[in-house]
Protein backbone atom coordinates (compact mmCIF):
# COMPACT_ATOMS: atom_id res chain seq x y z
CA UNK A 1 0.00 0.00 0.00
CA UNK A 2 1.50 3.54 -0.83
CA UNK A 3 0.53 6.56 1.32
CA UNK A 4 0.11 9.33 0.71
CA UNK A 5 -0.65 12.69 2.70
CA UNK A 6 -2.89 15.36 0.83
CA UNK A 7 -3.15 19.18 2.38
CA UNK A 8 -3.33 22.40 1.64
CA UNK A 9 -4.56 25.68 2.99
CA UNK A 10 -8.47 26.06 3.51
CA UNK A 11 -10.02 26.89 -0.13
CA UNK A 12 -6.90 26.09 -2.22
CA UNK A 13 -8.79 22.91 -3.81
CA UNK A 14 -7.73 19.89 -2.29
CA UNK A 15 -11.55 18.39 -3.02
CA UNK A 16 -10.70 18.87 -6.61
CA UNK A 17 -7.72 17.09 -6.15
CA UNK A 18 -9.01 14.31 -4.34
CA UNK A 19 -12.28 13.39 -6.88
CA UNK A 20 -9.30 13.27 -9.84
CA UNK A 21 -7.63 11.03 -7.51
CA UNK A 22 -10.31 8.82 -6.87
CA UNK A 23 -12.09 8.74 -10.16
CA UNK A 24 -8.38 6.81 -11.11
CA UNK A 25 -8.51 4.33 -8.44
CA UNK A 26 -7.32 6.16 -5.39
CA UNK A 27 -8.84 5.19 -1.95
CA UNK A 28 -9.53 8.47 -0.51
CA UNK A 29 -9.60 8.94 3.62
CA UNK A 30 -11.33 12.48 3.87
CA UNK A 31 -10.77 13.82 7.17
CA UNK A 32 -13.17 16.58 7.23
CA UNK A 33 -15.90 14.43 5.88
CA UNK A 34 -14.71 12.36 9.15
CA UNK A 35 -14.87 14.75 11.59
CA UNK A 36 -18.13 15.79 10.10
CA UNK A 37 -19.41 12.15 10.83
CA UNK A 38 -18.34 11.61 14.57
CA UNK A 39 -20.02 14.87 14.97
CA UNK A 40 -23.24 14.01 13.64
CA UNK A 41 -26.55 13.80 16.30
CA UNK A 42 -26.32 11.13 18.39
CA UNK A 43 -22.92 10.73 18.45
CA UNK A 44 -19.96 11.09 21.91
CA UNK A 45 -18.03 13.63 19.76
CA UNK A 46 -21.30 16.24 19.25
CA UNK A 47 -21.75 15.44 22.86
CA UNK A 48 -18.12 16.29 24.09
CA UNK A 49 -18.80 19.89 21.43
CA UNK A 50 -22.05 20.79 23.56
CA UNK A 51 -20.52 20.30 26.70
CA UNK A 52 -17.21 22.45 25.91
CA UNK A 53 -18.10 25.36 23.90
CA UNK A 54 -22.70 25.22 25.03
CA UNK A 55 -25.63 24.36 23.47
CA UNK A 56 -25.53 27.62 21.04
CA UNK A 57 -23.63 25.69 18.65
CA UNK A 58 -26.08 23.71 17.88
CA UNK A 59 -29.30 24.21 15.16
CA UNK A 60 -32.77 23.74 15.61
CA UNK A 61 -32.55 20.57 14.15
CA UNK A 62 -30.17 19.43 16.35
CA UNK A 63 -27.43 19.07 13.82
CA UNK A 64 -23.82 21.06 14.44
CA UNK A 65 -24.17 24.49 13.21
CA UNK A 66 -20.92 24.91 12.25
CA UNK A 67 -20.57 28.90 11.52
CA UNK A 68 -21.34 29.01 15.27
CA UNK A 69 -18.43 26.69 16.33
CA UNK A 70 -16.15 28.20 14.24
CA UNK A 71 -17.40 32.01 15.74
CA UNK A 72 -16.18 30.33 19.53
CA UNK A 73 -13.25 28.06 18.42
CA UNK A 74 -11.07 30.26 16.52
CA UNK A 75 -10.79 32.56 18.44
CA UNK A 76 -7.98 31.72 20.28
CA UNK A 77 -5.25 29.15 20.51
CA UNK A 78 -6.96 27.78 23.81
CA UNK A 79 -10.41 27.60 21.93
CA UNK A 80 -9.03 25.75 19.12
CA UNK A 81 -6.79 22.95 21.11
CA UNK A 82 -10.28 22.38 22.87
CA UNK A 83 -11.90 21.70 19.83
CA UNK A 84 -8.94 19.18 18.63
CA UNK A 85 -8.57 17.37 21.65
CA UNK A 86 -12.07 16.35 21.14
CA UNK A 87 -12.47 15.77 18.03
CA UNK A 88 -8.65 14.60 16.42
CA UNK A 89 -8.99 11.40 18.93
CA UNK A 90 -12.18 10.48 17.12
CA UNK A 91 -11.17 11.18 13.54
CA UNK A 92 -8.13 9.36 14.06
CA UNK A 93 -9.76 6.38 15.73
CA UNK A 94 -12.45 6.22 12.44
CA UNK A 95 -8.89 6.48 10.07
CA UNK A 96 -7.36 3.85 11.15
CA UNK A 97 -10.64 1.97 10.55
CA UNK A 98 -10.67 2.80 6.90
CA UNK A 99 -6.92 2.16 6.59
CA UNK A 100 -7.37 -0.93 7.83
CA UNK A 101 -10.26 -1.60 5.36
CA UNK A 102 -8.40 -0.80 1.97
CA UNK A 103 -6.73 -2.93 -0.25
CA UNK A 104 -3.01 -4.23 -0.07
CA UNK A 105 -2.14 -2.65 -3.17
CA UNK A 106 -3.94 0.59 -2.83
CA UNK A 107 -2.66 3.91 -3.45
CA UNK A 108 -4.29 5.67 -0.03
CA UNK A 109 -5.05 9.26 -0.06
CA UNK A 110 -5.37 11.04 3.50
CA UNK A 111 -6.88 14.34 3.04
CA UNK A 112 -6.15 16.19 5.81
CA UNK A 113 -6.64 20.32 6.31
CA UNK A 114 -4.05 20.17 9.02
CA UNK A 115 -1.19 17.86 8.42
CA UNK A 116 1.76 20.53 8.03
CA UNK A 117 0.55 21.85 11.31
CA UNK A 118 0.27 18.85 12.96
CA UNK A 119 3.69 17.35 11.74
CA UNK A 120 2.32 14.32 10.31
CA UNK A 121 4.34 14.63 7.13
CA UNK A 122 6.82 11.61 7.75
CA UNK A 123 3.72 9.37 8.30
CA UNK A 124 3.49 9.26 4.51
CA UNK A 125 5.70 7.94 1.52
CA UNK A 126 4.60 11.57 -0.03
CA UNK A 127 2.88 14.89 0.27
CA UNK A 128 1.01 16.29 -2.19
CA UNK A 129 0.09 20.04 -1.51
CA UNK A 130 -1.89 22.10 -3.32
CA UNK A 131 -1.61 25.60 -3.19
CA UNK A 132 -3.40 28.86 -4.16
CA UNK A 133 -2.21 31.92 -2.85
CA UNK A 134 -3.93 33.41 0.70
CA UNK A 135 -5.77 36.17 -0.87
CA UNK A 136 -7.10 34.23 -4.13
CA UNK A 137 -8.53 31.71 -1.21
CA UNK A 138 -10.17 34.56 1.02
CA UNK A 139 -11.55 35.28 -2.59
CA UNK A 140 -12.80 31.68 -2.83
CA UNK A 141 -13.95 31.43 0.48
CA UNK A 142 -16.55 34.20 0.73
CA UNK A 143 -17.77 34.36 -2.96
CA UNK A 144 -18.14 30.46 -3.23
CA UNK A 145 -18.90 29.51 0.02
CA UNK A 146 -20.43 32.69 1.79
CA UNK A 147 -17.87 32.02 4.14
CA UNK A 148 -17.81 35.77 5.99
CA UNK A 149 -14.29 37.79 4.97
CA UNK A 150 -13.41 38.24 8.79
CA UNK A 151 -14.23 34.42 9.43
CA UNK A 152 -12.06 33.33 6.44
CA UNK A 153 -9.01 35.51 7.45
CA UNK A 154 -8.70 34.01 11.08
CA UNK A 155 -9.15 30.59 9.12
CA UNK A 156 -6.49 31.08 7.09
CA UNK A 157 -4.11 33.02 9.62
CA UNK A 158 -4.06 30.15 12.25
CA UNK A 159 -3.13 27.56 9.71
CA UNK A 160 0.55 26.97 8.15
CA UNK A 161 2.56 29.19 6.03
CA UNK A 162 2.95 28.64 2.04
CA UNK A 163 7.00 28.66 3.19
CA UNK A 164 6.02 25.59 5.70
CA UNK A 165 3.72 23.70 3.37
CA UNK A 166 6.42 23.60 1.41
CA UNK A 167 8.87 22.70 3.24
CA UNK A 168 6.64 19.45 3.74
CA UNK A 169 5.65 19.28 0.02
CA UNK A 170 7.14 16.58 -2.06
CA UNK A 171 4.60 17.37 -4.78
CA UNK A 172 3.33 21.01 -5.11
CA UNK A 173 0.33 21.21 -7.14
CA UNK A 174 -0.90 25.10 -8.26
CA UNK A 175 -4.40 25.05 -8.47
CA UNK A 176 -4.36 29.07 -8.65
CA UNK A 177 -5.78 29.34 -12.63
CA UNK A 178 -9.46 28.80 -13.65
CA UNK A 179 -11.25 25.86 -12.88
CA UNK A 180 -9.92 22.71 -14.56
CA UNK A 181 -6.51 23.60 -15.30
CA UNK A 182 -4.88 21.48 -12.38
CA UNK A 183 -6.66 18.59 -14.11
CA UNK A 184 -3.44 17.51 -16.18
CA UNK A 185 -0.96 18.06 -13.55
CA UNK A 186 -3.21 15.31 -11.27
CA UNK A 187 -3.43 12.65 -14.09
CA UNK A 188 0.57 13.18 -14.84
CA UNK A 189 0.92 12.27 -11.14
CA UNK A 190 -0.90 9.44 -11.29
CA UNK A 191 0.03 8.01 -14.43
CA UNK A 192 4.26 8.79 -13.55
CA UNK A 193 4.52 8.10 -9.68
CA UNK A 194 1.35 7.26 -7.70
CA UNK A 195 1.45 4.13 -9.82
CA UNK A 196 4.99 3.15 -10.57
CA UNK A 197 5.77 4.07 -6.93
CA UNK A 198 2.89 1.57 -5.38
CA UNK A 199 3.79 -0.92 -8.06
CA UNK A 200 7.31 -0.42 -7.02
CA UNK A 201 6.84 -1.04 -2.99
CA UNK A 202 4.82 -4.43 -3.99
CA UNK A 203 7.51 -5.57 -5.69
CA UNK A 204 10.24 -4.79 -3.84
CA UNK A 205 11.70 -2.30 -6.44
CA UNK A 206 13.87 0.49 -6.29
CA UNK A 207 14.16 3.79 -8.68
CA UNK A 208 16.95 3.76 -10.88
CA UNK A 209 19.02 6.87 -12.19
CA UNK A 210 21.17 7.52 -15.14
CA UNK A 211 24.84 7.60 -14.73
CA UNK A 212 24.69 11.49 -15.55
CA UNK A 213 26.01 14.22 -13.40
CA UNK A 214 23.69 17.26 -13.06
CA UNK A 215 23.91 20.53 -11.59
CA UNK A 216 23.38 20.94 -7.96
CA UNK A 217 19.75 21.06 -6.36
CA UNK A 218 19.16 23.48 -4.04
CA UNK A 219 16.15 21.80 -3.28
CA UNK A 220 18.37 18.30 -2.23
CA UNK A 221 18.67 18.72 1.25
CA UNK A 222 15.08 19.35 1.75
CA UNK A 223 14.40 16.42 0.07
CA UNK A 224 17.28 14.66 1.75
CA UNK A 225 15.35 16.18 5.19
CA UNK A 226 11.84 14.71 3.95
CA UNK A 227 13.33 11.31 3.87
CA UNK A 228 14.47 11.07 6.71
CA UNK A 229 11.75 11.89 8.63
CA UNK A 230 10.59 9.15 7.08
CA UNK A 231 13.00 6.79 8.16
CA UNK A 232 12.67 7.93 11.62
CA UNK A 233 9.36 6.28 11.62
CA UNK A 234 10.53 3.40 9.85
CA UNK A 235 13.48 2.85 12.09
CA UNK A 236 12.14 3.81 15.41
CA UNK A 237 14.87 3.80 18.19
CA UNK A 238 17.23 1.16 15.97
CA UNK A 239 18.58 4.02 14.10
CA UNK A 240 21.17 5.52 16.07
CA UNK A 241 21.02 8.46 13.66
CA UNK A 242 20.30 9.18 9.98
CA UNK A 243 22.66 11.29 8.01
CA UNK A 244 22.55 13.17 4.62
CA UNK A 245 25.69 12.27 3.45
CA UNK A 246 27.15 11.65 -0.19
CA UNK A 247 27.40 14.59 -3.09
CA UNK A 248 24.33 15.91 -2.66
CA UNK A 249 24.73 16.99 1.20
CA UNK A 250 27.59 19.72 -0.40
CA UNK A 251 26.13 22.70 -1.48
CA UNK A 252 27.23 23.96 -4.91
CA UNK A 253 29.03 19.93 -5.89
CA UNK A 254 27.50 18.69 -9.23
CA UNK A 255 26.10 15.34 -8.67
CA UNK A 256 24.25 11.94 -9.79
CA UNK A 257 20.72 13.25 -8.86
CA UNK A 258 20.56 10.75 -5.75
CA UNK A 259 19.81 11.12 -2.58
CA UNK A 260 22.47 9.46 -0.15
CA UNK A 261 21.72 8.84 3.67
CA UNK A 262 23.24 6.85 6.15
CA UNK A 263 21.72 5.36 8.92
CA UNK A 264 23.99 4.22 11.96
CA UNK A 265 22.82 1.33 13.79
CA UNK A 266 24.34 -1.01 16.65
CA UNK A 267 25.38 -4.00 14.78
CA UNK A 268 24.73 -5.78 11.56
CA UNK A 269 21.92 -7.87 13.22
CA UNK A 270 19.92 -4.67 13.76
CA UNK A 271 20.38 -3.74 9.88
CA UNK A 272 19.01 -7.24 9.67
CA UNK A 273 15.78 -6.46 11.50
CA UNK A 274 15.27 -3.11 9.66
CA UNK A 275 15.15 -4.37 6.50
CA UNK A 276 10.78 -5.56 6.65
CA UNK A 277 9.94 -2.24 8.28
CA UNK A 278 11.78 -0.35 5.82
CA UNK A 279 10.77 -2.10 2.71
CA UNK A 280 7.22 -1.83 3.98
CA UNK A 281 8.00 2.03 3.89
CA UNK A 282 8.86 2.31 0.52
CA UNK A 283 12.60 1.47 0.91
CA UNK A 284 13.41 -1.75 -0.44
CA UNK A 285 16.84 -3.71 0.26
CA UNK A 286 19.31 -4.06 -2.41
CA UNK A 287 20.43 -7.48 -1.22
CA UNK A 288 23.31 -7.53 -3.92
CA UNK A 289 25.77 -5.21 -2.40
CA UNK A 290 26.75 -6.20 1.57
CA UNK A 291 29.73 -3.86 1.88
CA UNK A 292 31.37 -1.28 0.90
CA UNK A 293 35.08 -1.40 -0.73
CA UNK A 294 37.41 -2.24 1.93
CA UNK A 295 40.13 0.72 2.73
CA UNK A 296 43.93 -0.07 3.67
CA UNK A 297 43.50 0.04 7.88
CA UNK A 298 43.56 3.84 8.70
CA UNK A 299 46.33 5.06 10.48
CA UNK A 300 47.71 1.64 11.15
CA UNK A 301 48.97 0.07 7.80
CA UNK A 302 48.43 -2.79 5.96
CA UNK A 303 45.92 -4.73 4.45
CA UNK A 304 42.15 -3.59 4.89
CA UNK A 305 39.75 -5.71 6.94
CA UNK A 306 36.69 -6.27 4.77
CA UNK A 307 34.57 -7.73 7.42
CA UNK A 308 34.38 -3.98 9.44
CA UNK A 309 33.67 -2.67 6.09
CA UNK A 310 30.01 -4.74 5.82
CA UNK A 311 26.85 -2.49 5.38
CA UNK A 312 23.10 -2.82 4.19
CA UNK A 313 22.16 -1.18 1.55
CA UNK A 314 18.24 -0.27 0.73
CA UNK A 315 16.99 2.03 -2.22
CA UNK A 316 14.23 4.31 -2.27
CA UNK A 317 10.82 2.83 -4.36
CA UNK A 318 9.67 6.40 -5.87
CA UNK A 319 10.32 6.73 -9.12
CA UNK A 320 11.15 10.36 -9.08
CA UNK A 321 13.58 10.53 -5.79
CA UNK A 322 16.07 7.94 -6.30
CA UNK A 323 18.03 7.52 -2.92
CA UNK A 324 20.53 4.97 -1.38
CA UNK A 325 19.95 4.54 2.67
CA UNK A 326 23.86 2.73 3.43
CA UNK A 327 23.23 1.22 6.94
CA UNK A 328 26.40 1.03 8.59
CA UNK A 329 27.69 0.00 12.53
CA UNK A 330 28.48 3.06 14.49
CA UNK A 331 32.40 3.12 14.51
CA UNK A 332 33.10 1.40 11.70
CA UNK A 333 35.60 3.28 9.41
CA UNK A 334 32.36 3.03 6.55
CA UNK A 335 30.13 4.98 8.68
CA UNK A 336 32.64 7.19 10.27
CA UNK A 337 34.58 7.81 6.81
CA UNK A 338 31.27 8.78 5.05
CA UNK A 339 30.46 11.96 7.72
CA UNK A 340 34.00 12.85 7.40
CA UNK A 341 34.32 13.03 3.86
CA UNK A 342 31.31 14.62 3.27
CA UNK A 343 32.41 17.17 5.89
CA UNK A 344 36.26 17.60 4.38
CA UNK A 345 34.32 18.38 0.92
CA UNK A 346 31.76 21.40 2.76
CA UNK A 347 35.17 22.96 4.14
CA UNK A 348 37.39 22.71 1.06
CA UNK A 349 37.14 23.86 -1.37
CA UNK A 350 40.01 22.43 -3.97
CA UNK A 351 39.14 18.98 -2.55
CA UNK A 352 35.42 19.53 -4.00
CA UNK A 353 37.10 20.87 -7.58
CA UNK A 354 39.62 17.80 -7.27
CA UNK A 355 36.76 15.17 -6.78
CA UNK A 356 34.35 17.14 -9.12
CA UNK A 357 37.31 16.44 -11.36
CA UNK A 358 37.35 12.92 -10.73
CA UNK A 359 33.96 12.16 -10.99
CA UNK A 360 33.48 13.92 -14.63
CA UNK A 361 36.39 11.72 -15.78
CA UNK A 362 34.36 8.90 -14.32
CA UNK A 363 31.39 10.51 -16.54
CA UNK A 364 33.05 10.41 -19.30
CA UNK A 365 34.23 6.73 -18.85
CA UNK A 366 30.33 5.24 -18.42
CA UNK A 367 28.91 7.23 -21.21
CA UNK A 368 30.70 4.97 -23.63
CA UNK A 369 28.10 1.81 -22.79
CA UNK A 370 24.84 1.30 -23.16
CA UNK A 371 23.79 -0.91 -20.31
CA UNK A 372 23.13 0.81 -16.97
CA UNK A 373 25.00 -1.98 -15.24
CA UNK A 374 28.21 -1.27 -17.19
CA UNK A 375 28.30 2.31 -17.23
CA UNK A 376 28.21 2.07 -13.54
CA UNK A 377 31.10 -0.33 -13.09
CA UNK A 378 32.91 2.17 -15.19
CA UNK A 379 32.08 4.87 -13.00
CA UNK A 380 33.25 3.38 -10.30
CA UNK A 381 36.59 2.15 -11.71
CA UNK A 382 37.64 6.24 -11.99
CA UNK A 383 35.95 6.59 -8.49
CA UNK A 384 37.42 3.82 -6.34
CA UNK A 385 41.25 4.22 -6.45
CA UNK A 386 40.83 7.95 -6.03
CA UNK A 387 38.76 7.13 -2.83
CA UNK A 388 41.10 4.72 -1.66
CA UNK A 389 43.24 8.10 -1.32
CA UNK A 390 40.96 10.34 -0.45
CA UNK A 391 39.94 7.97 2.64
CA UNK A 392 43.34 8.25 4.15
CA UNK A 393 42.93 12.47 3.36
CA UNK A 394 39.85 12.65 4.67
CA UNK A 395 40.39 10.87 8.10
CA UNK A 396 43.58 12.75 9.03
CA UNK A 397 41.83 16.15 7.98
CA UNK A 398 38.69 14.78 10.47
CA UNK A 399 41.27 13.82 13.24
CA UNK A 400 42.82 17.32 12.85
CA UNK A 401 39.40 19.06 13.35
CA UNK A 402 38.61 16.88 16.83
CA UNK A 403 41.80 18.47 18.23
CA UNK A 404 40.35 22.33 17.73
CA UNK A 405 37.71 21.42 19.39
Amino acid sequence: MLRIGLTGGMGAGKSTVSKILESRGAVIVDSDKIAREVVEPGTEGLTALVAAFGDDILATDGNLDRAALAAKAFVSDEARGKLNSIVHPLVGKRTAELIAAAPADAVLVQDIPLLVENGLGPLFSLVIVVFVDAEERVHRLVEHRGVPEKDARARISAQATDEQRRAAADVWLDNSGPPGTIDAQVHALWDERLVPFERNIRNGQSATSVVKLVPADPEWPAQAQRLIGRLHVACGASAMRIDHIGSTAVAGLAAKDVIDLQITVADLATADKLAEPLEKAGFPRNSRITADNPKPTYGVGGEADPGIWQKRLHGNADPKRPASLHIRVANWPGQQFALAFRDWLRENADIRDEYSAIKRHAEAKASAFTERSDAIDAYLSVKEPWFDTAYHRAMEWAASQEGRR
